[in-house]
Formats: C-alpha cells, structure tokens, sequence
C-alpha cells in the first residue's frame, strides 16, 4: 500500500471530526428537545398549580360568605313565625289603650306590654328591625305591601292612608312588607 498523502489524511481528519460534530450536535438536538419538553411539562404544572391556588380562594371566598349570609339570615323562617306573636300582642296593646282597661286588667296588659319590649329587644339583638309606616307616609313598593286602594279627599295618590301591619326586615332582607292602604285620588 501507498503512504497516504497529506491531504488524504486531512481529509480523514476533518470527515471524523465532521461526524463527531455532528454526532454532539444531534445529542444536543436530543437534549435540548428533551429540555423543551421539560420545560413545557414544568409550565403545564404550574399553570395548573395557579388554577388550583386560584380555585382553592375562590373556594374559601365563597364558604366566609356563605358562612356570614348562614350566621346572618338563618334565623329568618324562625323569625317569620315570630311575627304573628308580634302581631297579636300589638293588637292586645292597641285594644287596651282604645278601650281603657280596669285596674285588674291593666297589670295583664302591663305585662304584655313588658313581653313585646323584650320580643322587640330579641329581635333588635339579631338584626330584625320593625317597619313602622304612619299615615301620610309615602308609599314604597320595596317596603309595603299595598292592600287596598281607595280615593281619600285631601290626599295625594300613593299615599298610605291605612296600616294594617307592621313590616320587618332581616339586616338588609325584608322578612314582611308592611301592609298598607293606599289612597288613589290624583293630586
């Protein structure tokens, strides 16, 4: 065999060195592909880690409100069927200062009087508050609840001309319109 030549071996040189440049090139390609696909799981991961972060305090936000509105207005049905004892010792009251009552009598009405200041204090103390329109007042659908119409001289149309009962409201929820009667002559 014939010595090789310079150039020949150069070119051997630079073949190997060619393929061994490309060989660590693909295995860059290898790695640097296997480091997209990590970093695409890793992005995948925290994206789901800020919607479950994110879930989780909507989660708490609802149940704190949730919480609140049960501490705040569980107690309307119990309160609901309150108010027909309201009603009826308003009713005893009123009849006895309408008709005057005798010294026997009025210890009894004494002590209704005492049991509806504290039903008022109780409901006072767990945020019911009574509605109390006068005659006069003006009428306002989100608070009373019209029961009849009729034309009154010397009145003006929406008018409440008669209270039949008092209305009640839970915080800020109406548990009971006031019932009224309103007048409809036109002003």
């Amino acid at each position: 065999m014939a010595d090789p030549k310079p150039e020949e071996f150069l070119d051997d040189i630079d073949t190997a060195e060619a393929e061994e440049f490309a060989e660590e090139l693909m295995e860059l390609d290898d790695e640097a592909v296997e480091i997209d696909a990590l970093r695409a799981e890793r992005d995948d991961y925290k994206d789901r880690f800020m919607r479950a972060l994110a879930d989780a305090e909507n989660a708490r936000k609802r149940s704190v409100k949730d919480r609140t509105e049960a501490e705040r207005y569980g107690g309307s049905k119990l309160a609901r069927d309150l108010l027909p004892v309201y009603d009826n010792m308003a009713r005893a009251v009123a009849s006895a200062e309408r008709d005057g009552v005798s010294d026997e009598e009025s210890a009894v009405i004494e002590g209704v009087q005492l049991t509806m200041r504290e039903l008022l204090n109780v409901f006072s103390k767990h945020g019911i508050e009574v509605i109390s329109p006068e005659v006069g007042d003006k009428f306002d659908p989100k608070l009373h609840e019209a029961m009849f119409e009729a034309p009154v001289p010397g009145t003006k149309a929406g008018d409440i001309i008669q209270v039949s009962a008092a209305g009640f409201l839970l915080h800020d929820r109406l548990l009971r319109a006031a019932q009224v009667g309103v007048s409809s002559t036109p002003g």
